[in-house]
């Protein structure tokens, strides 16, 4: 197993529209698509990415994952939300990643 680590700021002025979206459609998605959704972080005060999430998965599922079409549309509906958006995949040791 691997973690796949999120992170992004919210556009001001989406934040409804991206809650509803993430809700929905993302988090769902990448559930469907293998991801166990295990951590989600929302930073209220201070520097540094305003969500931060982690979803485990196995690492061939990985693979496909980050290259399937239906991977980069999610992103690109997800960038319609939010910005500074980025992506890393770590080993799964339990420890928190940024």
């Amino acid at each position: 197993m691997v973690k796949l680590v999120l992170s992004w700021d919210i556009k001001p002025g989406k934040e409804g529209e991206y809650f509803d979206f993430v809700m929905r459609e993302f988090a769902p998605t990448l559930m469907k698509m293998g991801v166990q959704i295990v951590e989600a972080w929302y930073t209220i005060f201070g520097n540094g990415p305003q969500v931060i999430t982690g979803g485990l998965v196995e690492e061939d599922t990985l693979k496909k994952l980050l290259e399937s079409p239906e991977y980069k549309e999610l992103k690109e509906r997800l960038g319609e939300f939010v910005t500074n958006f980025q992506q890393k995949v770590v080993s799964a040791t339990g420890r928190f990643y940024v």
